[in-house]
């Protein structure tokens, strides 16, 4: 007798390719519509979904001979991962096949409603009480950028942000920041207390001997206006460096128009969860 086929030690590599698998029935012509990303997300959830599938249900469709998943696929191949596409701008599209103008406005969108829905959870609730929403907008905005940029977040008397501001840009390793600038720029906006961050576009989060040195320059800067620095964030690929969790003297303590729970003391590098 023929013994049966072993089909255990199949499902396991199946499941763990989903997307070569949907690949392989859209090519035959075959898709099951239980393996069909959008009916998987629908009954397990969007977590299930590879970042191929996630990309290849909001496109939609792809081209004649050239489906949905293949431009997924170059879409990842051309920024690396889901966090650098949200840095892209229209131009940065360019090129890849079955990526056209509509499908570049709507996957701009996407970004877009990302950002102001961090911005808006933001505005809503005091940032000393969430510090994680505060590291995924920041990771957001300027965690993928190819060149080193300094960011400030004016605060209210209650730690509502207030709007958040560039306040300057520079090179691969190098950049101005001018406190007396940010000074006037948070005296303007009628600020109580500032976070400001700039990112390490070398993923590496430990601060260097400037950027200590602005911190304290812009600390005392401030503290003669009376206005509060919290926090600086160093923000890296995966990890963000914290100078208050650090213990950096003078940050995240309660100014004297406000009365909040301080800057959560934890590890000076927090380690984010990096889904993409």
């Amino acid at each position: 007798m023929k013994a049966p086929a072993n089909r255990s030690a199949e499902a396991p590599s199946e499941a763990a390719d989903s997307t070569a698998r949907c690949r392989r029935q859209l090519f035959r012509g075959k898709w099951l519509r239980r393996d069909m990303p959008r009916e998987r997300l629908i009954e397990q959830g969007p977590d299930v979904l590879s970042d191929t599938e996630m990309i290849a249900l909001v496109l939609g469709s792809g081209l004649p001979g050239h489906d949905v998943f293949s431009v997924a696929r170059a879409l990842l191949d051309r920024f690396g991962s889901l966090r650098a596409m949200l840095d892209a701008t229209y131009a940065d599209f360019d090129g890849i096949r079955g990526i056209g103008p509509a499908k570049k406005a709507q996957l701009l969108a996407i970004m877009e409603m990302a950002r102001r829905s961090l911005v808006d959870k933001m505005r809503k609730r005091p940032l000393m009480n969430s510090p994680e929403a505060v590291e995924s907008y920041l990771r957001l905005l300027i965690g993928g950028q190819p060149q080193e940029v300094f960011v400030s977040l004016f605060l209210d008397a209650r730690h509502r942000l207030i709007r958040c501001e560039e306040s300057a840009r520079g090179s691969l390793t190098r950049m101005a920041v001018y406190p007396r600038e940010i000074v006037r720029r948070a005296l303007a906006a009628n600020a109580a207390s500032l976070i400001v961050a700039h990112n390490h576009p070398s993923g590496a989060v430990e601060p260097s001997a400037s950027d200590c040195r602005l911190t304290q320059t812009l600390r005392d800067a401030l503290a003669l206006v009376d206005v509060q620095l919290i926090d600086h964030l160093v923000i890296g690929a995966d990890t963000v460096y914290s100078f208050a969790r650090a213990g950096w003297p003078g940050l995240a303590r309660k100014p004297a128009r406000a009365r909040e729970a301080e800057w959560p003391p934890y590890g000076a590098a927090s380690r984010i969860a990096n889904k993409v």
